[in-house]
């Protein structure tokens, strides 16, 4: 059953940690950043459940809200933290089986093709998070799936599809033209010389790009 109590109103900005998890250098960018992200994805598969923890924790403390945390992968850490926000890998429990036990947790799947976004939103997810779309150093000697599938699996899927990938500033209006909801970044913030800059660089093409499609 397809949850649709999420309803895409404005383009969303993700920012993904690093990995490995460089703790201070993730509360400097979030906290520049924060005006203008959606939200800040706690992912690093060496952490333990513990150490995830102790990263939101370190987060609420530095002033992020705990609306905007996203535990990526541990359903046990978004229970205990009481964050609303949840990511699914690949190698995360199927969303069919998180489904009953997250409640009211927004809930969001990473996906590679149109079936895997259609199967996730029919299985429960609230979002699908679809790359990568361009070569990315996250990625390497893997080329980019493209446009043209993104285009198809956001058309395809019922709930909203982000995008994540290699994109920059000046690549952000022609995602949400092809479909996408929404942008996720790493390195595009980490590696920012004014990490609000940038973000504010993503915000302002993404809404102008939105206008546009609306």
């Amino acid at each position: 059953m397809i949850n649709r109590n999420f309803t895409q109103t404005a383009p969303e900005l993700h920012l993904i940690s690093t990995s490995p998890m460089d703790i201070p250098k993730l509360l400097s960018v979030s906290l520049a950043a924060l005006p203008y992200l959606d939200y800040i994805h706690v992912r690093d598969k060496q952490l333990t459940a513990k150490d995830q923890l102790e990263v939101i924790q370190r987060m609420l403390e530095s002033g992020i809200p705990l609306g905007k945390i996203v535990v990526n992968d541990r359903l046990d850490v978004a229970l205990a933290t009481r964050v609303a926000n949840l990511h699914l890998a690949g190698h995360s429990l199927p969303v069919d089986a998180a489904r009953p036990l997250a409640g009211g947790i927004r809930l969001g799947r990473s996906v590679h093709s149109v079936e895997e976004a259609v199967k996730a939103a029919a299985d429960g997810a609230d979002y699908c998070l679809f790359g990568h779309v361009y070569d990315s150093s996250s990625k390497p000697g893997l080329p980019g799936r493209g446009l043209a599938m993104l285009t198809a699996t956001a058309n395809a899927c019922p709930v909203p599809v982000m995008a994540i990938g290699g994109i920059h500033p000046e690549q952000t209006g022609e995602i949400i033209r092809c479909g996408a909801q929404g942008i996720a970044v790493i390195t595009g913030l980490f590696q920012a010389p004014d990490p609000a800059e940038e973000a504010y660089a993503y915000r302002k093409a993404m809404q102008a790009a939105w206008l546009e499609r609306r």
